[in-house]
């Protein structure tokens, strides 16, 4: 009996033969608030892969594209445009399929199993309104704006399953869980002085949550096996204003940079210190990080808005280089400086 090639085929495809080499590449996505563009970098090669001119799409100069997240087989990502008041949608060519239309959008969490983005709104902003946006991914519809109880919403977060988000206040020292199945809600008070939460990251387990808080220069802990009532078990005093956090991989680390000190510190989450701060070249106002799929590599997107990195000697008032930073996680060397485009702040990846 002959066998025709598209049983082969059908055969190889179906047993996953080629699964490692037809994996999607990662791509890390990088905005630059001060240019009006977006880098894209390749993870396989640490090269830059494409940039994304905003101005070339129509938007202004003044665009500030803000943060970014990414479908994790590849297929699309997004980015917060807050001085355009828009979310944009790009396919994996980078080219813009989409939009919606959201207030001073900040900070973007996607849902892992459902068609759901959610939107936070910018640090920048001096009054923004007391809500998160939800956006429908696949049309970029959007389905409501969720009422908050406080102030200055920024730091934004889901669980890995999707069933709770997080979000904090700049200026209070509140925690919003809300189960995304039920609309449960409810508000969880943090003692002590005002932390100001940049961000949160939850560890892969789904128990650990982790936020920064810019005033108080503190990395701090919750128990969220009981979600709806976030459990605060410690504090970690890291460099002044940490921004935003990554878990590793395994969770047994995580990864953010301090704004304010030009470095990086990684926390030992099984014994709750910090194991390591990184400094060197190229680390000026660290802002947003992620990893490589393998866990391998860390990348640092820096604003370097006060010349912190300078090599080619720029003066005052000329636009400087943001960066990002490719640390290699095991030997805690810094392996690369990528140079992007003016005031580089949030970064996204398609890796999950």
């Amino acid at each position: 009996m002959q066998i025709t090639f598209t049983v082969i085929l059908s055969v190889i495809l179906t047993t996953g033969i080629f699964a490692q080499s037809a994996e999607r590449p990662q791509y890390i996505y990088v905005c630059n608030q001060g240019s009006a563009s977006i880098t894209v970098i390749d993870a396989s090669t640490n090269e830059i892969s494409a940039t994304v001119d905003l101005q070339e799409l129509g938007f202004s100069a003044n665009a500030k594209p803000h943060h970014t997240v990414a479908e994790s087989d590849g297929s699309h990502w997004y980015v917060t445009l807050i001085g355009e008041n828009r979310v944009l949608k790009f396919n994996r060519d980078n080219e813009l399929v989409d939009e919606a239309v959201l207030e001073v959008p900040g900070l973007l969490a996607m849902h892992p199993t459902e068609n759901l983005l959610y939107v936070g709104r910018s640090m920048s902003a001096v009054n923004p309104p007391q809500s998160f946006g939800i956006v429908q991914r696949s049309d970029m519809n959007v389905l409501d704006e969720v009422g908050l109880f406080f102030t200055r919403p920024h730091a934004l977060t889901t669980t890995p399953d999707g069933k709770w988000t997080f979000v904090g206040s700049l200026s209070e020292n509140q925690i919003l869980s809300l189960n995304n199945e039920s609309d449960e809600a409810n508000l969880t008070n943090i003692p002590g002085n005002t932390h100001t939460f940049v961000n949160f990251a939850v560890s892969p387990d789904g128990e650990t949550m982790v936020a920064t808080g810019q005033v108080s220069g503190q990395l701090l802990i919750f128990d969220i096996t009981d979600p709806l009532s976030p459990k605060m078990e410690e504090s970690i005093s890291v460099g002044a204003q940490p921004w935003h956090p990554v878990f590793s991989p395994d969770g047994k680390y995580v990864y953010l940079g301090n704004k304010e000190d030009h470095s990086v510190s990684v926390i030992n989450m099984e014994s709750r210190t910090v194991e390591a701060t990184i400094k060197g070249e190229g680390l000026a106002q660290p802002h947003g990080a992620a990893l490589s799929k393998d866990g391998k590599y860390l990348y640092i997107s820096n604003n370097n808005l006060n010349g912190n990195y300078n090599p080619n000697g720029l003066k005052e008032g000329q636009d400087l280089r943001g960066t990002v930073v490719i640390i290699n996680t095991k030997t805690r060397e810094i392996e690369k400086i990528i140079e992007v485009g003016h005031y580089a702040s949030g970064i996204g990846t398609n890796a999950r």
